[in-house]
């Protein structure tokens, strides 16, 4: 191996000791014990096999709902910015709105009167409708109301010379938004879309008083059937720290990157 290569994996191990990083080893050293205890002891094995198949459910109902978020976070903040007024105060409305609710007291709403007076008025069996698909509804109407002030700080944040630099070559409004504003809107964007991201699967598990079997479910299936709390609870701890920390680490990974380019 290149003495260079070596001299470069050298100074990564040296910087990962600094005072600044050990946060980051004791959350390694806790990690490690919880996985220890979680694969030596059979009580803490039998939990993590029964909990680990919500994982799906989980990543499902967060990768769908943040891409509907965004959706609406994007029509909502252009129409917040915008000089219609209708745009701009229905946007101002739907964000203040759902700002001002309880996600736990949205999610219920949602799922238990909005979609049940919605399939009435289509003439269609509310048990039709599953769980998780109200779950997905809710998470992405909360999260979108939010994502759509990422999105007008982001627009806002584009000086206007850009603007004026597109109209000047021709461009419809439309056009300059989509070409120039919103790629550039994008850089400032990606730290607070990713806490958000980060944020919406986290808050996931409150989908689970829905009955929808995602990590958080399946853990209280899991206590409830055998008392097993303390198990229960390690396993699902280690699992969203996890989850958490690599998702925190591919955001900053792609933040440098970006700044690279």
């Amino acid at each position: 191996m290149p003495i260079a290569l070596l001299l470069e994996k050298y100074m990564k191990i040296k910087n990962l000791f600094k005072p600044d990083n050990w946060w980051l080893l004791i959350l390694i050293g806790i990690i490690s014990w919880m996985i220890y205890v979680i694969f030596s002891n059979p009580e803490y094995n039998k939990a993590f096999n029964f909990i680990l198949p919500g994982l799906s459910i989980t990543f499902l109902s967060t990768i769908i709902s943040f891409v509907i978020a965004l959706f609406l976070g994007l029509i909502s903040g252009i129409g917040r910015i915008s000089n219609n007024k209708i745009a701009s105060t229905i946007s101002r409305t739907y964000i203040e709105f759902i700002r001002g609710v309880p996600v736990l007291i949205l999610i219920f709403t949602i799922a238990f009167v909005v979609v049940v007076r919605g399939a009435e008025f289509f003439n269609i069996n509310n048990g039709n409708v599953p769980m998780l698909v109200r779950a997905i509804i809710a998470l992405s109407v909360f999260y979108g109301a939010y994502i759509a002030e990422v999105f007008r700080a982001g627009i806002e944040s584009v000086p206007v010379g850009q603007r004026e630099g597109g109209a000047s070559l021709g461009l419809t409004d439309r056009q300059v938004m989509r070409f120039i504003v919103l790629p550039q809107a994008f850089r400032n964007m990606l730290p607070a879309l990713g806490n958000d991201f980060i944020s919406m699967m986290k808050d996931s598990s409150l989908l689970s008083v829905l009955a929808v079997e995602d990590l958080t479910y399946r853990g209280r299936l899991y206590s409830g059937s055998t008392f097993r709390f303390a198990e229960t609870y390690l396993v699902l701890t280690v699992l969203y720290l996890i989850i958490t920390l690599i998702l925190s680490g591919l955001q900053r990974r792609l933040e440098k990157r970006l700044e690279s380019k």
